[in-house]
């Protein structure tokens, strides 16, 4: 069997408004992070992200988030993709405690991966129902910065 490899398809670098916090829940910590706007550039896709999306978190424990966020992508040609990514945020709790308080840290100190989802009635962005995806992310105090991979 071959081994997968990974193929870039495209970044987003989203801006985010502070977090509405939702307080202690059985399901852990519930936050939920609107997405305001951003740019989506890459080998296989360009566009902006659509405001109106939001991050919604489930801290499961001081140094580990649950993630899924819901957006919309406009390509440069004026087709719409709907993505849901979801996945972990994890570090030391002391520095999710920085990026909770909007602070910067080292993206090498967090692990933070997802697995986007697609839908889109354009025919040709077919290609992204068709294939798995997987992202590395960066949280920085004011956007959301991720790369995505199709996992060829």
């Amino acid at each position: 069997m071959a081994m997968p490899s990974l193929v870039p398809v495209f970044s987003v670098a989203a801006e985010v408004a502070p977090a509405i916090e939702v307080g202690p829940t059985p399901a852990g910590e519930r936050r939920l992070i609107p997405i305001l706007g951003g740019t989506v550039t890459g080998p296989r896709l360009t566009g902006t992200i659509l405001p109106g999306g939001v991050d919604y978190q489930s801290i499961r424990d001081e140094g580990l988030a649950d993630i899924h966020a819901r957006y919309v992508i406009e390509t440069d040609a004026g087709a719409r993709v709907y993505v849901e990514n979801t996945g972990i945020r994890r570090g030391a709790p002391e520095l999710i405690a920085r990026l909770k308080r909007g602070e910067p840290v080292d993206p090498a100190l967090i692990y933070f991966r997802t697995v986007p989802r697609f839908e889109t009635g354009a025919p040709e962005l077919a290609w992204l129902m068709r294939s798995i995806f997987v992202c590395a992310g960066t949280r920085l105090p004011d956007r959301v910065l991720l790369d995505i991979y199709e996992l060829g």
